[in-house]
């Protein structure tokens, strides 16, 4: 009996030393095989130096759809895992916005968010009685840190993709999004980007939505280049948004050093030009090459744009007056295949995860060499029925009724942007300095590392713009106003900005893939009862067991 009490009373005090030790030695083991539950070394590092309190209020609080409650529940998990590296400071609270006391209530709570920039998200959810009831979530975070706070999307509302699918691709970019919001919150200083005019490149009222986007991340400032060869020195990446005039030697010249010595550039370039003014009047209008004399860049870089026009049947819609002539105008939305919805690559962490991006009147790409010194990056590419005609060429919009897709739509999958790094070579090697540079350093035939997107079409960037009497309204940038359908474009745009600029790889985050295991419900329905009674036996019969045998072995050891 002494034997007995001793080991008993020292597997109890290892108990206790196990206990102890655990509050100030711990490990955890992600035994999933995706990894959900491990978190990247950068976010474990950004985490660390946090020095303030985070707190993030998720509008995700009462949900009782299962879809939405994965959501929920990772990002529990995130957060717990956040706080491990963090000491705690990330405070997490879920918020119910279907708390009401009245349907009136309800609704000015619905109306409140949205005017804070809040999607809500209608979902139905089948009752156990089989009525199908229809319930408004809405999923997105506020990350409020040093007093500032942003919001993020923690779902993003594609048609194309099954709910369960896009579930999947929030979870998967939840790591990314929350770190995204804290690390830019927490930074001291902030990055510079420009957009560059004296081109004919898009009003500042056209990329209005997409500057006020990259405003989060960045000061974006506007401006022509000039003559001196340092202006361009303070920015980390500029954008060249449509232009239509003439680039001189002197701004490529610039442009060019800039890119050589580490400046990163993003090129919306259109291929062809034409007149939409005949177009919408006449029918018809020539399609011509459009030369900003920049083809000779690109092409030593490593991409061409191909003076073409792309049409595909995977587009968006136009409203066309379908009336007979001399009668009332009567709309209605036919396809417009000069508005291809570019496919985004699931595999380059600008356009994971991302939904189509609308394009308008593209041209096709190019590569113009093999060097192993420059990875490049198909980005957006056109869908399996495309057609492509070089220009001079025309467009009739009467003959559109008339065409035979099975004949018409001749190609496939032409890109229509690409992303490009590693080191390039100069479009000025062997060639003078314009003379009217000023302030030029050594000049670089050989670029060090660096990064470079291009897009064949303008519109991409593009954000389209209402005029109501005096006033005048931004139409969010990849708004279809005929569908009513949000694409890409502003996502692309923020990505590829952040993809230019990033230097510690963030956007690779955005590389995790994973998977839900879900329960089957017709399974799961039928067998309900059986694993009911499953799970409430089994382990009452085991415990009788185990009981069982515990009494007699006792018994058995005291008649000894």
């Amino acid at each position: 009996m002494k034997k007995q009490t001793k080991r008993r009373c020292a597997f109890f005090a290892s108990l206790a030393a196990v206990a102890v030790l655990s509050c100030f030695f711990w490990f955890r083991i992600d035994l999933t095989q995706e990894k959900r539950f491990s978190i990247a070394k950068q976010t474990k590092q950004l985490i660390g130096q946090i020095d303030t309190p985070v707190n993030i209020v998720c509008y995700l609080g009462g949900s009782v759809d299962a879809n939405i409650a994965h959501l929920k529940n990772a990002m529990e998990n995130m957060v717990e895992e956040f706080n491990s590296y963090s000491s705690k400071k990330i405070q997490l609270e879920f918020v119910n916005p279907s708390v009401a006391n009245s349907d009136e209530e309800r609704v000015k709570n619905y109306l409140a968010l949205e005017r804070q920039g809040m999607r809500g998200l209608s979902v139905a959810r089948k009752e156990k009685n089989g009525k199908i009831s229809q319930s408004v979530v809405f999923p997105w975070a506020h990350v409020v840190m040093h007093g500032d706070s942003l919001l993020i999307p923690l779902f993003e509302n594609n048609s194309q993709t099954s709910t369960v699918q896009l579930i999947a691709h929030s979870i998967e970019d939840m790591e990314f999004r929350l770190t995204d919001a804290i690390r830019a919150l927490s930074k001291k200083t902030v990055d510079k980007i420009a957009f560059i005019e004296g081109h004919g490149e898009l009003d500042e009222q056209y990329v209005y939505d997409a500057e006020s986007a990259l405003s989060r991340y960045f000061q974006v400032d506007r401006g022509v280049i000039g003559y001196d060869a340092a202006v361009l020195d303070e920015y980390k990446a500029i954008v060249v948004a449509q232009p239509k005039d003439k680039f001189s030697e002197t701004d490529k010249y610039i442009i060019d050093q800039y890119f050589m010595n580490g400046g990163c550039v993003m090129w919306l370039i259109d291929g062809i030009e034409f007149s939409e003014k005949t177009l919408s009047k006449s029918g018809i209008s020539p399609v011509l090459p459009l030369d900003v004399n920049l083809q000779d860049m690109l092409f030593r870089y490593g991409v061409r744009i191909l003076p073409s026009v792309l049409e595909d049947m995977q587009c968006a819609y136009m409203p066309v007056n379908v009336a007979p002539a001399g009668r009332p105008a009567q709309f209605e939305a036919l396809p417009w295949f000069y508005a291809p919805l570019l496919i985004t690559s699931p595999y380059h962490p600008i356009t994971k995860n991302s939904m189509q991006v609308k394009a308008n009147f593209a041209s096709a790409l190019e590569f113009t060499n093999n060097s192993n010194d420059v990875e490049k990056d198909v980005l957006l590419i056109t869908s399996n029925a495309t057609r492509i005609s070089r220009a001079p060429t025309e467009i009739n919009m009467a003959a559109m009724p008339e065409i035979d897709p099975q004949t018409y739509f001749n190609t496939k999958y032409q890109p229509v942007a690409v992303a490009m790094k590693g080191t390039f070579p100069s479009v000025f090697t062997n060639r003078i300095t314009p003379p009217e540079i000023t302030n030029a350093a050594p000049k670089k035939d050989i670029s060090v590392p660096t990064r470079m997107i291009v897009v064949a079409d303008g519109d991409v960037i593009r954000n389209d713009v209402e005029y109501k009497g005096s006033s005048v309204g931004i139409v969010p940038l990849g708004f279809d106003r005929v569908t009513k359908q949000m694409f890409g474009n502003r996502n692309f745009i923020v990505n590829s900005l952040l993809y230019l600029t990033d230097d510690e790889n963030w956007l690779e985050l955005r590389n995790r893939t994973i998977k839900l295991r879900l329960i089957n419900q017709a399974v799961t329905t039928s067998y309900r009862t059986y694993w009911q009674v499953f799970n409430v036996l089994v382990p009452l019969l085991f415990l009788a067991t185990f009981g069982g045998i515990y009494f007699l072995v006792r018994r058995r050891r005291n008649r000894v």
